[in-house]
C-alpha cells in the first residue's frame, strides 16, 4: 500500500438528510454488506444492503434503510490464505459504530445513534501542565464501594459526575480524572472460563464506543444512545467542577487476540492490513496481547486519529494516556521511530492542540523500553521515578537494616525530585515526566509498605503472574499486623512518598485510593478482579482519614507555591522569569560536594527553589529530606530571612497551622521524615 494521505470520505455511518451512508476500508475484501437487523431480535435480518468500491479501498452504499436508530451489521468476504481471516457468515463490528449492543459473550451489533447533546455551556477547563494533578481511577472501581449512593448508579458513569464522588476530588487538589480504559472492551476467554473477566479494560473491541458495563441499570436497557449521554454526562459535570478528564486509551493491540482468537470485527474485514503480520500469518506481537496493529498501514493510523477527534470534539475529553506507546510508533520493519507518521499526525492535528498527551513509553517487543524517547510534545510516564523514590524510602532502608549500609545516596532521588533531566531534557522541561510511584499495575501504596512479596493467588495463575521485582518493604512483618511500631512506620513512609511526589518537579499522578491507604491484600496485580479487593474502599478508618488529610494538604501546598511546581530545570545562581534558581544543601547547610553526592551513606539533602510568581513576588521553598532510620539534627542553610515550617512527616497529623524557624537555625529531623519550610518575606 503506497498511500500516505488521510482517507477523504469519513468512515463508519453518516446521515445526510433522508438517506444514510456507510463506508468501511477493507484493502483484501472481494464484498461487502450492511445487514439491517430487527431491533427486537437481532438474528432477524431485514435487509442486505451491497456496499461498492468508491477508490481509496473503501466500500460504499447509501440507502433510507440507514438512519438514526437502526440495527446493524456488517460481514465481509474475501481470499482464503495464512494472512486473511475473512467469513461471511459472521457479523461483523463497525470499526467506526458509535453505538454497539453485546448480545452474548461472542456476538454483538451495531446501533446508529444520534450525536447531540446539551453541554449546558460548560467548557473544558484547560489546566496548565503544571498546575496538573492527575488522579488515575478505574471507572467502575472508584465509586463501586461508595454506599452512600443509590444502589443502581455505585460504579456507573452516573456515579463520576455525583456530587459526593466530586467533592472528595475536590477537597484532594484532584484536576484531572484519568480513567482506565472506558472504550468498550471485552474479556479474554481464558478468563471467562476461569469465572473471572478482565477489570482493567485493557482489551478494546471498539474504538468509538464507552464500555456499556459502566453505564447504569437504566441505561444498558435504554440502550447505546443513554449510554453515551450518560457518559457525557459525567464529563460535563465533571468539567462544571473543573476536573478534566483523560483517558486511558489502548490502541496497540485488540481484543481479538493470536491466530487462534476470536473474530469481531477487524479479522473479519480485514485481517492482512490491520494486524503486523509475516507472508505465513504469524503475529508480530508487541504487546502480550496475542496482536499488535499494524501502524506501518497508513489506514490504521487514520482510524486511531478518527478515534481520538472523536472523543476530542464529540465527547469533550482533554487528553489521552497511550498505553505500550512503543507499538504506535512501530515502523514497516517493526522498529520504534520516534518521527513516525502517528506520533507526527496526533502533534500536528489542530484539533488535538490542547489536548494532554501522555505516553507509557515502552512494550514488550524488541526495543520497546523508549522512556525518554518520544517527541516532546507528549509527557511520559517515568518509571525511572517510580522505582527511584521506592528504593530510597523503602529497599535501601530494608538494606540498612540488615547490613548498616545503604544502595544509594541522595544524588539519584535528586535528579527526579528536580525533573528527571536525564530522560526528557527538552522544551517541555519537568512537564515531560509524568511522576508516580503507583499505577493500576502493581502494589498499591498501602501494600508497598506492607508486603515484601506479591500474593496473586486468587488470580488463578499459581502466584506467576506480576512482577516479582517491586522495591517494597513490609518494615519487619508480612502482612497486616497489630504491631504499633511497625505500623506508624508504614504509615510514615507513605506520607513521606506522597509527599515526594507532590514535591518534585514533574506532572504527579497518585492512583485511587493510595491516598486513602487501601489495600489489595497483596495482589500486585488486581486486573481481573472485580470485587473489594480492587474497589476503592469509602469507609475510613482514623489513619485513613489522616492521610487523606495529609494528602489534600500536600496538594494544597502545591497549588500555593510555584516553588513546588516547577515548569523549568532551574539554574544555580538566581532565579529569573522562567528559571527557578535552585540549590542543593547537606545537612550541614553548606552546598553539598562532589564527595557527598557521590556518598551512598548521604541520606540527607535539602532542595532550596525560589520562583517568580506572575505577580514578580517571590517564592522560596526549603524541602528537607532524611532518608536513615536515626534522628538527625541539621542547619537551615545561611539567609537573609525567616522561615515558616509548613509540614513535618513524622507527625501523623497534618496541619495548616506553621511555626516560625530562624534564619540558620538548627533543627532536629526524626527518622525517615520530611519538612518543608517557606521562605518568610513579611
Amino acid at each position: 500500500m503506497t498511500q500516505t494521505q488521510p482517507i477523504s470520505l469519513p468512515l463508519g455511518v453518516s446521515l445526510d438528510g433522508d438517506r444514510g451512508i456507510i463506508r468501511v476500508y477493507s484493502a483484501n475484501a472481494e464484498s461487502v454488506e450492511f445487514l439491517v437487523l430487527d431491533p427486537s431480535d437481532s438474528s432477524k435480518v431485514e435487509q442486505r444492503i451491497t456496499l461498492k468500491p468508491v477508490g481509496e479501498d473503501i466500500w460504499q452504499a447509501s440507502s433510507p434503510a440507514i438512519h438514526e436508530g437502526v440495527h446493524y451489521a456488517l460481514r465481509a468476504s474475501g481470499p482464503d490464505g495464512p494472512r486473511h481471516g475473512f467469513n461471511n457468515t459472521i457479523n461483523l463490528i463497525d470499526p467506526y459504530s458509535l453505538g454497539v449492543v453485546r448480545e452474548s459473550a461472542r456476538e454483538f451489533h451495531n446501533v446508529v445513534i444520534s450525536r447531540a447533546f446539551d453541554w449546558q455551556g460548560v467548557q473544558k477547563p484547560k489546566t496548565s501542565l503544571k498546575d496538573t494533578v492527575i488522579y488515575e481511577a478505574h471507572a467502575r472501581g472508584l465509586t463501586r464501594g461508595n454506599l452512600s449512593l443509590h444502589d443502581d448508579i455505585r460504579g456507573t458513569y452516573a456515579a463520576l459526575a455525583h456530587p459526593s464522588t466530586i467533592a472528595h476530588l475536590k477537597e484532594i487538589g484532584i484536576t484531572a480524572v484519568e480513567l482506565l480504559p472506558v472504550q468498550m472492551f471485552i474479556s479474554e476467554p481464558r478468563l471467562m472460563n476461569m469465572g473471572l473477566i478482565n477489570y482493567w479494560g485493557y482489551n478494546t473491541i471498539n474504538f468509538f464506543t464507552p464500555h456499556h458495563r459502566y453505564a447504569s441499570t437504566g441505561a444498558i436497557e435504554a440502550g447505546p444512545q443513554a449510554i453515551v449521554d450518560e457518559f457525557k454526562t459525567a464529563v460535563r459535570e465533571l468539567h462544571r467542577a473543573g476536573i478534566e478528564v483523560i483517558l486511558d486509551v489502548v490502541y496497540n493491540h485488540t481484543a481479538e487476540g493470536g491466530a487462534r482468537g476470536l473474530t469481531y470485527s477487524f479479522r473479519g474485514l480485514d485481517n492482512s492490513s490491520y494486524y503486523r503480520q509475516d507472508d505465513q500469518g504469524n503475529y508480530h506481537d508487541t504487546t502480550g496481547c496475542g496482536n499488535s496493529l499494524d501502524f506501518s498501514n497508513p489506514r490504521v493510523v487514520d482510524l486511531v486519529m478518527d478515534s481520538l477527534r472523536y472523543w476530542t470534539e464529540e465527547m469533550q475529553i482533554d487528553g489521552f494516556r497511550f498505553d505500550l506507546a512503543t507499538t504506535l510508533a512501530r515502523d514497516a520493519g517493526n522498529q520504534f521511530d520516534p518521527n513516525h507518521q502517528m506520533l507526527r499526525r496526533m502533534v500536528e492535528d489542530p484539533v488535538l492542540a490542547d489536548s494532554k498527551l501522555i505516553v507509557e513509553p515502552w512494550d514488550v517487543g524488541l526495543g520497546g523500553w523508549q522512556t525518554g524517547g518520544f517527541p516532546d510534545r507528549f509527557s511520559e510516564w517515568n518509571d525511572r521515578y517510580r522505582d527511584s523514590v521506592r528504593r530510597f524510602w523503602l529497599t535501601d532502608i530494608a538494606t540498612a537494616r540488615n547490613s548498616g549500609r545503604f544502595d544509594n545516596g541522595v544524588a539519584e532521588l535528586a535528579t527526579r525530585l528536580a525533573g528527571s533531566r536525564d530522560i526528557v531534557d527538552g522544551p517541555s522541561g519537568p512537564l515531560g515526566s509524568i511522576n508516580f510511584i503507583t499505577a493500576h499495575d502493581g502494589f498499591c501504596l498501602h501494600d508497598l509498605v506492607t508486603y515484601n512479596v506479591k500474593h496473586n493467588q486468587m488470580n488463578g495463575e499459581g502466584n506467576r503472574d506480576g512482577n516479582n521485582n517491586n522495591y517494597s518493604f513490609n518494615h519487619g512483618a508480612e502482612g497486616e499486623v497489630s504491631d504499633l511500631t511497625i505500623n506508624s512506620q508504614r504509615r510514615r513512609a507513605q506520607r513521606n512518598m506522597l509527599a515526594t511526589l507532590m514535591l518534585s518537579a514533574g506532572i504527579p499522578m497518585v492512583t485511587a485510593g493510595d491516598e486513602l491507604s487501601k489495600t489489595q491484600l497483596g495482589n500486585n496485580n488486581a486486573y481481573c478482579q472485580d470485587s473489594t479487593l480492587s474497589w476503592v474502599n469509602w469507609d475510613l478508618r482514623p489513619h485513613q482519614e489522616e492521610l487523606k488529610t495529609t494528602f489534600a494538604y500536600l496538594a494544597k501546598l502545591r497549588h500555593e507555591n510555584g516553588s513546588l511546581r516547577q515548569p523549568n530545570f532551574g539554574n544555580f545562581d538566581e532565579a529569573g522569569v522562567g528559571s527557578d534558581m535552585v540549590k542543593w544543601f547537606s545537612e550541614s547547610g553548606q552546598i553539598l560536594t562532589e564527595d557527598q553526592w557521590n556518598d551512598q551513606n548521604q541520606r540527607t539533602i535539602m532542595r532550596l527553589v525560589a520562583h517568580i510568581n506572575t505577580d514578580g513576588s517571590l517564592n522560596t521553598t526549603l524541602l528537607v529530606i532524611h532518608g536513615a532510620e536515626t534522628e538527625i539534627e541539621i542547619t537551615l542553610p545561611d539567609s537573609n530571612h525567616d522561615w515558616q515550617l509548613l509540614w513535618d512527616s513524622s507527625t501523623e497529623s497534618a496541619t495548616t497551622l506553621t511555626s516560625k524557624v530562624e534564619r540558620a537555625s538548627k533543627l532536629n529531623m526524626g527518622a525517615t521524615s520530611m519538612l518543608l519550610l517557606r521562605a518568610d518575606l513579611v
